[in-house]
């Protein structure tokens, strides 16, 4: 069984410190999903990159109900995700790691839950209202936060991630807005995908990669090529926190993620 996944954002496109890697298809109630198969240290890995091999999957049009229901079908409890983001925080500078803690969501169009009663395409067809006060795992933040500082790396065990829409950057007052909100840095994918992994009772925290300060802050013109081009330098390192992340990820589950549902049913 498939215990851990991990979901690659921006720039972080293969799973090239698996081993004996294989791709299997899933099929779910939302769609086909492709996933690959690894290993490593003897530790079966699912590798997901959220917005397909080529990056040809915009923010909002991502399946993210097919992407987490088929890891799921896959038997994973853990996932570990990345996040390429803008900073509104000056202490965190581009090419530093934000261990997120807390997300504001700021979507307008996604679909957002797997429990729409009577109209759920699968077999829980009942309405579910479940504890996000902390949107990420305790159990896997420590794994990231613990491996970063083994590996030495700059990183940051705390940051608030604002979600937004896209797939345009945001505006100067936007950005002011969010910054007097309290958020850290901003990007356009955590939501619905932490909701969604947290209502099948699956473990899930995000590293995000600064790439850029946020508009207003930064400068300069804002474009997709310097997130490519950052998340470029950093790849080996984002594969060498995620793989060390792993070896300290407990084999029994002891946080509140796997009992979300309870009392969130009303059954």
């Amino acid at each position: 069984m498939v215990r851990i996944a991990i979901i690659g954002g921006s720039g972080v496109y293969d799973p090239k410190l698996l081993e004996n890697v294989r791709e299997e298809i899933v099929e779910t109630p939302y769609g086909t999903v492709r996933v690959k198969i690894g290993t490593y240290r003897g530790e079966e890995i699912a590798f997901l990159p959220r917005h397909g091999e080529k990056h040809s999957v915009p923010p909002h049009k991502i399946n993210y109900h097919a992407n987490i229901w088929a890891l799921h079908e896959l038997g994973v409890e853990r996932i570990l995700a990345t996040s390429a983001v803008g900073s509104l925080n000056l202490d965190m500078k581009p090419g530093d790691f934000v261990v997120l803690d807390q997300l504001m969501d700021f979507t307008k169009t996604r679909h957002y839950t797997f429990y729409d009663g009577e109209d759920s395409p699968h077999d829980r067809k009942f309405v579910a209202h479940v504890d996000f006060t902390d949107p990420y795992c305790p159990e896997l933040r420590k794994a990231l936060i613990t491996a970063a500082k083994e590996l030495g790396f700059t990183y940051h065990p705390t940051g608030t991630y604002s979600c937004m829409e896209g797939p345009r950057f945001e505006t100067r007052a936007e950005i002011r807005a969010l910054k007097i909100l309290g958020a850290d840095v901003v990007g356009m994918t955590q939501c619905p995908e932490a909701v969604l992994a947290r209502e099948l009772e699956m473990c899930y925290a995000s590293v995000a990669i600064v790439t850029n300060y946020a508009a207003g802050i930064s400068r300069e013109k804002l474009t997709h090529t310097e997130v490519v081009e950052l998340m470029a330098k950093k790849g080996e390192e984002i594969k060498l926190l995620l793989m060390k992340a792993v070896e300290h990820i407990p084999k029994e589950r002891r946080c509140p993620c796997k009992d979300a549902l309870k009392g969130a049913t009303g059954e």
